[in-house]
């Protein structure tokens, strides 16, 4: 259960300066209106969701391999040793450098302009690569009720106005996508909490041991990702316990998919098609949030001055970063068209990579700037720390160990385009050819550094 990129706190005022003398100066905020909508709790828990995992769907491959008990083993577990530091080390940096950019500025505060940069190429490449699967997933449920969706000309259209219109969903306010992920997020979970109650006279403990933008978002943030933490675990655990408890257990069935007919199996076949319709709700929710994600990162790289100022641009009517939108949905649908397993494959080492940069930001950010204001802090020294984001690091480096040839060529590749994009921007801002948003240089990097 690998979670996407978080999304940053969509924080449109200056955030506050610290007032110890010689900590980083805050990243220039991008102008907005007055009166610009912020998203809530409720919204942003289920933002989270959808970042982080968007339901149960895809769980089955676990079972499959495993057996039920190592993978209710797995689902209890893995939250502690990955999710729950990921979401501390989310909460303590996105209070302490609230910006839209997120993840790119702590990388730019704690390493430079450089390290912040690649940073944003990894993971927005990654979050785009994995947005085009989602329209695609769509029409694969879609294409059993409506088979001339199967391939061809009505295929493409299909995916093309499938991604146009969730597009659209997002330009016109992260608000209202909010909303619909908190629509999205019941009406997808509803059939697995209703498969789950009609399942318990069913249930036979035995098979399970079988082997085989942000309101206050210094208080709001952290309260969300814990919420969504949990949220995220009960919505993977609740089902996996019923449908494994209530049918007898046959590893070679368990493929992806698999919960549609057990819903079929415990309650009939209106329950199969609810499920295989929230299946498609879920990739909607899941490609708004990833979306939302990667065109904010946009507005955030060019509010410190990664990207040019035009990145930053916002509409008129909605205030909504729609060049991030825009460029973001575009690279998508040319994603979409392509077979791309080695592809996405090559976005999740991206992501490893991307990970295990933020961890190095979060613990030489708390060494660099130990005394600057942090309205979250994850109560731990430095040692403890390290140990901390060590567990997770080791998951990550072993998919990387384990990637085959060609996703070591494709992530290459990116990357090295990355780099080239760095010093292409640094030219053209040398040379004047597009403007860049000016950030001040570190007052001073000298501080006292405690463990």
């Amino acid at each position: 259960m690998l979670p996407q990129n978080l999304p940053e706190p969509v924080n449109e005022a200056s955030p506050k300066q610290s007032p110890i003398p010689d900590a980083p100066p805050p990243p220039a905020a991008a102008a907005s209106p007055a009166k610009s909508k912020k998203l809530t709790l409720v919204p942003l828990i289920f933002i989270i969701y959808f970042e982080v995992a968007g339901g149960p769907y895809g769980e089955e491959p676990a079972v499959q391999a495993a057996g039920p008990l190592l993978a209710l083993i797995g689902f209890l577990v893995f939250p502690f040793i990955w999710s729950v530091p990921e979401a501390l080390i989310t909460a303590e940096l996105s209070t302490a450098f609230p910006g839209n950019g997120g993840y790119v500025i702590w990388a730019e505060r704690a390493f430079g302009p450089f390290w912040g940069s690649l940073m944003g190429t990894w993971k927005f490449l990654c979050g785009v690569i994995n947005n085009a699967a989602f329209p695609v997933l769509c029409i694969d449920y879609i294409q059993k009720a409506i088979p001339v969706l199967e391939s061809g000309w009505p295929r493409y259209i299909a995916v093309l106005c499938f991604t146009l219109a969730l597009s659209f969903l997002n330009y016109i306010g992260l608000t209202i996508v909010g909303y619909v992920a908190v629509a999205l997020g019941v009406a997808s979970l509803s059939p697995f909490i209703l498969m789950s109650l009609i399942a318990i006279p069913n249930i036979r403990p035995h098979r399970w041991l079988s082997l085989g933008e942000v309101h206050k978002p210094q208080k709001t943030y952290p309260l969300a990702l814990l919420i969504s933490v949990i949220f995220t675990c009960v919505s993977y655990l609740i089902p996996l316990f019923a449908v494994t408890g209530a049918i007898p257990l046959d590893q070679s069935q368990w493929e992806t998919g698999f919960h549609a007919q057990a819903a079929e199996l415990i309650a009939g076949k209106w329950l199969k098609y609810w499920v295989q319709v929230g299946a498609v709700l879920s990739a909607i929710g899941l490609f708004e949030a990833g979306l939302s994600s990667c065109a904010y990162q946009c507005l955030g790289m060019a509010d410190i001055g990664i990207l040019p100022k035009f990145f930053g641009a916002r509409s008129k009517w909605f205030n909504t970063p729609w060049v991030g939108i825009l460029v973001s949905t575009l690279l998508a649908l040319s994603v979409s068209y392509m077979n791309f397993q080695d592809i996405i494959a090559s976005a999740n080492f991206l992501y490893s990579l991307g990970m295990l940069l933020e961890f190095a930001s979060f613990l030489w950010l708390r060494w660099k700037w130990p005394m600057i204001e942090r309205p979250y802090r994850v109560p731990m020294k430095l040692p403890l720390l390290v140990i901390m984001c060590l567990v997770p690091s080791a998951f990550l480096i072993l998919i990387m160990v384990i990637a085959t040839k060609i996703v070591y060529l494709v992530s290459g590749l990116m990357t090295v385009a990355g780099i080239i994009f760095f010093f292409f921007m640094k030219i053209c801002k040398s040379k004047n050819w597009l403007k860049f948003n000016v950030v001040k240089p570190d007052q001073d990097d000298t501080q006292t550094h405690v463990l």
